[in-house]
């Protein structure tokens, strides 16, 4: 059986979102082309956002939030939500990373978040972040990076001179990338043009840019970007490996992947919001269907862009009260107490060869269905009413569900379900898609899922404004 269209489509998205930068950028793109507006935190909504529409909005260039809002909606209504995060463990490029050692040029990294560092090792690795860029006019423009080719590379020590087989590599002094070798940048600065000398009045409180890094690999990102090396003000960059997504198993059944975890669940949320619009009309619609996905989930979510910042609660406040509305002064707290957010985070599928650490009755598996998250003690946000309306929309869907728990011996992850439930009061499912490898840099994934997720995620926002009313606990 060939893999679904959406798979394919779920490939081409991953491949182009090696950053969250990028995934945002991939998913405006999807978002203008299915008619959606453009709007503004800085900009009053009051004339812009109306019953009927289609919006998004962005974050810092790494979250986002995208909503229809049903042509009968009215504050304190319903908002169906499904979250998703954009980033993912990988290695960042440090503020000062010019560095050198026994004739090698080498890149200082800084690690982000929980991954299996080990993986990363002997892969092939580029870079790709953003570029803040002097314009000349002395505006400084933000531009996306993708260097899609090897430049860097993690060395393993060979088996010979190290016979541990228990690998566990020193984060700082044992995870640099190789970059080149010393005598390349060496005959590069013999052909260099000498610099002007600067003026008293070019202060400059950091040390230049060309000292911080090596100048050939400013030049390489500065190639990517049509920009000379001098116009290169400050830079995000991370470190990703170059190996292209794709299919795999007998039948293409798998999807083997970096970022599964968790640009699967954002595209899944993208394309599921999409197709609720295109199936199901706004035109009787009381509620507002939306997406939500941010940055930085995987170091804790506390910052301007994460799901702990004020960005979605926000959103959800100045769509219930308007600029010169008469919008009822409690339709925010209505609004929360009417809605529901699936926290969509990618979930465990049984590995085959260490079973023993799965709980006997709750062994996920791939292609067949997305996965509920349950945990007593609250690390998911799972309880049995919010099963009962996913369970609803996914038979309306035609999709199936499997549920998860850990066992009670096993530490458990953790997502933006709890904290968002806590913050707003609203009531919350988390739920994932099934993959193996979770935070290696090579993750493997079902083609099925993406398809079985989009249409539970279309049918739970096209349906949820008549669901809402038939699942309620006060």
């Amino acid at each position: 059986m060939a893999p679904p269209e959406s798979a394919k489509q779920f490939v081409d998205f991953v491949n182009a979102s090696p950053t969250p930068y990028h995934a945002v950028a991939s998913a405006v793109k999807l978002f203008e082309a299915a008619g959606f507006k453009q709007i503004r935190e800085r900009d009053d909504w009051s004339s812009s956002v109306k019953a009927g529409g289609k919006y998004y909005l962005t974050r810092n260039g790494s979250s986002i939030v995208a909503f229809s809002v049903g042509a009968k909606w009215k504050p304190g209504n319903p908002v169906g939500i499904v979250g998703a995060h954009t980033d993912s463990p990988c290695l960042r490029v440090k503020p000062v990373s010019k560095k050198t050692a026994n004739g090698y040029l080498q890149v200082g990294v800084e690690i982000y978040g929980g991954g299996i560092w080990h993986s990363w090792f002997d892969r092939d690795l580029g870079v790709a972040g953003r570029v803040f860029v002097n314009d000349g006019s002395g505006k400084f423009v933000q531009k996306l990076v993708h260097i899609n080719r090897p430049i860097l590379r993690i060395p393993r020590l060979a088996i010979h001179l190290d016979r541990n087989t228990n690998f566990d590599p020193n984060k700082e002094d044992e995870l640099l990338p190789i970059l080149g070798l010393v005598a390349a940048e060496l005959n590069k600065a013999d052909d260099a043009t000498p610099e002007t000398e600067k003026s008293e009045d070019d202060f400059q409180p950091l040390k230049d840019i060309k000292e911080r890094h090596h100048p050939y690999f400013l030049e390489i990102v500065a190639e990517q970007i049509g920009v000379k090396t001098s116009q290169i003000d400050d830079f995000e960059l991370v470190l990703f490996d170059t190996q292209a997504s794709c299919f795999g198993g007998l039948r293409e059944e798998f999807i083997f992947s970096a970022r599964l975890d968790n640009l699967d669940m954002t595209f899944c949320a993208i394309k599921g919001l999409l197709a609720s619009v295109d199936s199901t009309s706004l035109e009787n619609d009381a509620s507002i269907r939306m997406i939500a996905s941010f940055d930085h989930e995987e170091i804790g979510s506390c910052s301007a862009h994460g799901a702990d910042s004020n960005f979605l609660p926000a959103v959800l406040r100045r769509l219930c009260a308007p600029s010169g509305s008469d919008a009822p002064s409690e339709a925010f707290e209505q609004t929360l107490n009417k809605s529901f957010l699936i926290s969509a985070d990618m979930a465990h599928a049984v590995h085959p060869n260490y079973a023993r650490k799965y709980e006997g009755n709750h062994q996920p598996e791939m292609n067949k269905g997305t996965v509920i998250k349950i945990n007593a003690n609250q690390r998911y946000a799972t309880n049995s009413p919010g099963i009962v309306l996913v369970k609803e929309a996914a038979r309306l869907a035609g999709v199936p569900l499997q549920l998860f728990v850990v066992k009670n011996d096993s530490p458990c992850g953790g997502t933006i379900g709890p904290m968002l439930s806590a913050k707003l009061g609203i009531r919350t499912l988390d739920l994932g898609n099934p993959q193996l490898s979770m935070h290696s840099i090579r993750e493997t994934g079902g083609t099925w899922d993406v398809e079985y997720s989009i249409k539970l995620f279309e049918s739970f926002l096209s349906r949820y404004g008549e669901l809402e009313e038939k699942i309620l606990v006060d």
